[in-house]
């Protein structure tokens, strides 16, 4: 350690809000250079080395090759799937000195198609499996928690290339486990979900998330193995009812009742009914924006009154169009939104496209806006009084929900996104028409799947799981070092001797080892072995004296002593387990 590029810090970064920013940085393992951009010091690097590694191993296991494409990028492959305007501005655009487009790649579809539409041309050339590790570039609006939401991030994709939907289930059946295999060696908690295939396109879609409280996904899941992203999940719709049975609509003045609370505590001091905030229909106002488009148009959104709106399930929902709530100006340039009272009728008279929650079915009443300040209609009945134009999932999903697939009710739980499959088709072969010459001599459009591993991502994901109140906690199959060494003497000659000697014999074991080997105090050294994580520390100190040395397990924190004769096979058992 007294030639190791290291410097430990004794504070938390004034910007870090999750505890793996806090602890890779403090521990010495990255260093911030912009927002969103981190360098990879020694000890970072040989956890993220061997990481990836491990990803490697599994995708080579599965009959995956190996090609490396360039991060910088032209214009013209993204043009033709029109993803260079779909991207907005998540994308790194710049010219060359020609004044030719270029961007930074966030990922590589277009080129994965491309060049094996240039290597194959032949049925028999299929199915094949070409993945990558390389770096990503994402101009995140809000780069947060350190390496977990970068604007430059290490990534493994993959892509599926098969001559038939069968085919193509059974890479992705293929890739899915091998994500298992991965996630199970690096030792993480993680569900699989359902998921939304965004911006990426295509149809099945399953996330790998690592449980954390500091994840930015949040996924359900019930009591009958049903798991999905909150985007992903489905509302069950009731039944339609009749609208005959229905009493007519009628409008109440409702003076300051401009919230959902305040409305039903009106109506329930001065009605003879009761109603809760469920029975009322809350209209949100947005303005979405097409991919290329400068013209906003306004979208209603229709839900529940005791639900809010969850903007991650409408974007969902509506990429790749571009979602924003409206503003002051909006609703002065369209008098006829009458905020806090707005009803479908101002809506569908005036070409407002109106979508609402799918529990809002034919023959249910609802108490809503009556486009009038201080005005609200009960009674209101869909099918009779108002026709929706459509259905979207926008509405927040919440523990005690039921469940999609009727096995009981869900919890709430976060996550870390790490690896997300998808089962492409054939939207990226269309675009470029990647054709096979098929036995009959006649084209076979081929069908591809898409497969991405956060490899930087997953040093953060495995640090939120694994650390302490000391520092990190690495499982061993990523950790930096087999084995940290301390000699607990700031200057004493035998007990560096007897830690250099130790480390050698472990090395010439095949283990990695770092010695601590500096002129500083014992507690600083304690501290410092705490904090980066190594899973066993050996403490060579004054039980050298007595002939043992101490071995602490970092994991479970417990302390044993050994002799120091035959100490360094002693050690090597305990971490070859």
């Amino acid at each position: 350690m007294s030639s190791l590029f290291l410097r430990t810090l004794r504070e938390d970064p004034a910007d870090a809000e999750v505890p793996s920013h806090k602890l890779l940085v403090r521990a010495g393992y990255v260093r911030r250079i912009a927002p969103g951009v981190y360098s990879w010091l020694p000890l970072g690097l040989k956890v993220l080395r061997r990481i990836e590694q491990i990803v490697r191993e599994e995708m080579d296991a599965i009959g995956a090759q190996e090609i490396q494409f360039p991060a910088l990028l032209p214009r013209e492959p993204y043009e033709a799937t029109n993803r260079w305007t779909e991207y907005g501005p998540n994308i790194f655009r710049l010219k060359d000195r020609k004044g030719a487009d270029y961007l930074l790649g966030p990922t590589h579809e277009e080129l994965f198609t491309l060049t094996v539409k240039g290597e194959f041309s032949s049925y028999k050339d299929y199915p094949v499996i070409l993945y990558q590790i390389q770096t990503k570039y994402r101009d995140e609006e809000r780069p947060r928690a350190g390496i977990l939401r970068g604007r430059e991030f290490l990534m493994k994709d993959s892509y599926s290339f098969d001559l038939t939907d069968e085919g193509l289930s059974e890479s992705y059946a293929k890739h899915r486990a091998a994500y298992i295999k991965t996630f199970d060696r690096l030792g993480l908690r993680y569900v699989v979900v359902a998921a939304t295939s965004g911006a990426m396109g295509g149809s099945a879609s399953e996330e790998f998330l690592a449980e954390s409280e500091t994840g930015e996904d949040t996924f359900v899941r019930g009591p009958g193995g049903y798991a999905a992203n909150v985007e992903a999940v489905t509302t069950p719709a009731p039944p339609a009812q009749s609208v005959e049975d229905k009493p007519a609509a009628v409008v109440h003045h409702t003076p300051d009742t401009p919230t959902i609370e305040s409305l039903v505590d009106f109506l329930n001091a001065n009605t003879d009914r009761k109603f809760t905030a469920a029975d009322t229909l809350k209209n949100v106002l947005l303005k979405t924006r097409q991919p290329g488009s400068d013209e906003w148009e306004l979208l209603a959104i229709g839900v529940p009154g005791d639900r809010e709106v969850d903007m991650k399930r409408v974007e969902a929902g509506l990429e790749p169009a571009e979602v924003a709530l409206l503003e002051d100006k909006d609703f002065a340039a369209n008098p006829f939104l009458v905020k806090g009272y707005i009803g479908p009728k101002a809506l569908q008279d005036n070409g407002v496209r109106y979508v609402v929650d799918p529990r809002i079915v034919t023959g249910t009443a609802w108490v809503t806006g009556a486009d009038r300040a201080d005005h609200h209609v009960v009674d209101l009945v869909c099918g009779r009084d108002f026709t929706p134009d459509g259905t979207i999932e926008a509405a927040e999903v919440r523990a005690g929900d039921p469940s999609p697939d009727g096995t009981g009710v869900l919890e709430a739980a976060r996550g870390i996104e790490i690896g997300h499959i998808f089962q492409l088709g054939r939207k990226y072969a269309d675009a470029f028409k990647l054709d096979a010459l098929g036995p009959d001599s006649k084209p076979v459009r081929i069908t591809m799947g898409s497969y991405g591993i956060g490899v930087s991502r997953l040093v953060a994901a495995i640090a939120e799981q694994s650390h302490d109140d000391s520092g990190l906690v690495w499982p061993r199959a990523v950790a930096p070092f087999d084995v940290h060494v301390v000699v607990a003497h700031k200057s004493n000659p035998e007990l560096l001797a007897a830690g250099e000697s130790l480390a050698a014999e472990l090395e010439a074991l095949g283990l990695s080892v770092v010695l601590d080997d500096r002129k500083t105090s014992p507690g600083v050294k304690f501290a410092d072995a705490e904090l980066i994580g190594v899973p066993t520390i050996v403490v060579v100190g004054r039980g050298l004296a007595e002939g043992t040395l101490e071995v602490k397990d970092r994991v479970t924190g417990e302390r044993t002593e050994i002799a120091v004769e035959g100490a360094a096979e002693t050690v090597a058992a305990l971490v070859q387990g």
